[in-house]
C-alpha cells in the first residue's frame, strides 16, 4: 500500500527531522510495506527545530501510530517521551517513537542496536576490542552505549570535547560496561593504533555537507582496523574509500539505516521485516543522506 492508495484503514508512520527530502527511510519502510502486503503507509514530515512537540501532538492525534525521529530532534523526542526502552535511557536520545493506545509516547532507541546488527551482518564481531567513535550526537550516544554494553572500550571523540565529555559522564552513570574515555578532537588520528573499530556518526563527508572530506586521516592505523561509517550517501564516503585503498576492512552506513529501521516497523505495522541484498540495492541505488 502506497500514497496512492490510502484508506480511511490504513496504518500510518513517517519520519520527523528537519530536514527530511533527502531520507531514503520512506523508500525502505514503503518497500517493507508493499513485500508483507500491509495496508501502510509511511511517509517525510519536515518539522523545523522548535516545533517537535507540536508536531508529536498533532501526529498522535491524528492516528499515526508513529514515527522515527532524525536530525535534529533525537534528544528532545527523548525529554517529550513518557515510557522510555532501556535502550534509550542508556545513551539519552531517542530514533523511534510509538503512540500507545494510553495516549503515552513511548521513545526507544534502535540505533545502537541497528549498528551492531550492520556489523555482525558484515562478518564482523563488535566487541573485538577498543573503539574510536567520532561525534557526540543522537547516533553517537546510541552505538556507544551499545558497544560499551557489549564490554568494549569506547573512546570518544568531538569536536567539541565538552559534548563528548557529557555523553562520557551519562554512560558511566547508566552504561554497564567500562566507562568510555575521552579523547581531543585533534588526537583522534594518534589514537588509532590502539583501536580495533573507528566509527564516524559525523556529517562530514556526506552528500551534500559542507565538509566533503574524511572525518580521519588513517596514516596511523593499524592493518587490523575495521572502518565504520553511518553517513550513507554516498554509500562509499571519503573515510570509507581511504580505507579501502589502505586495505582496511569496511563497513558502510546503508546497513545500519536498514537494521535499525526494523524494532520501529515491527512496532507499527506488526511483523519483522527482513533486511536483504534486494534491499540493499533498492534503498541504496542513488544519493541520500543518513537519516
Amino acid at each position: 500500500m502506497t500514497s496512492r492508495g490510502l484508506r480511511g484503514t490504513t496504518r500510518l508512520a513517517g519520519l520527523v527531522g528537519w530536514p527530511v527530502a533527502h531520507s531514503r527511510s520512506p523508500r525502505l519502510h514503503n518497500e517493507w510495506l508493499r513485500r508483507y502486503g500491509i495496508d501502510g503507509a509511511y511517509v517525510p514530515l519536515p518539522v523545523p527545530p522548535g516545533r517537535l512537540e507540536v508536531a508529536l501532538r498533532g501526529l498522535q492525534a491524528s492516528g499515526f501510530a508513529g514515527v522515527n525521529v532524525t536530525i535534529p530532534h533525537k534528544l528532545e523526542a527523548f525529554r517529550l517521551s513518557d515510557v522510555l526502552s532501556d535502550a534509550a535511557r542508556r545513551c539519552g536520545s531517542v530514533n523511534t517513537l510509538r503512540f500507545a493506545p494510553d495516549g503515552s509516547i513511548v521513545g526507544d532507541s534502535s540505533d545502537g542496536q541497528g549498528f551492531v546488527d550492520s556489523v555482525r551482518a558484515a562478518g564482523v564481531d563488535p566487541s573485538r576490542g577498543p573503539a574510536l567513535v567520532l561525534g557526540a550526537g543522537g547516533a553517537a550516544r546510541a552505538i556507544a552505549a551499545a558497544l560499551q554494553a557489549a564490554r568494549v572500550q569506547v573512546h570518544l571523540a568531538n569536536r567539541t570535547r565538552a559534548r563528548a565529555e557529557e555523553l562520557a559522564e551519562l554512560l558511566a552513570e547508566g552504561g554497564d560496561g567500562p566507562s568510555p574515555r575521552v579523547l581531543d578532537w585533534g588526537d583522534r588520528e594518534a589514537a588509532l593504533g590502539d583501536q580495533a573499530l573507528l566509527v564516524n556518526t559525523t556529517s562530514i563527508g556526506m552528500t551534500g555537507a559542507s565538509e566533503a572530506r574524511s572525518p580521519c586521516r588513517l596514516d596511523q592505523a593499524p592493518t587490523g582496523l575495521v572502518v565504520c561509517d553511518i553517513v550513507y550517501a554516498p554509500r562509499v564516503t571519503p573515510l570509507l574509500a581511504e580505507a579501502g585503498a589502505r586495505g582496511l576492512r569496511t563497513v558502510e552506513g546503508l546497513g545500519m539505516l536498514l537494521h535499525q529501521a526494523r524494532a520501529g516497523f515491527a512496532d507499527w505495522f506488526g511483523v519483522d521485516p527482513a533486511v536483504d541484498a534486494a534491499l540493499f540495492d533498492l534503498v541504496g541505488n542513488d544519493e541520500g543522506g543518513t537519516g
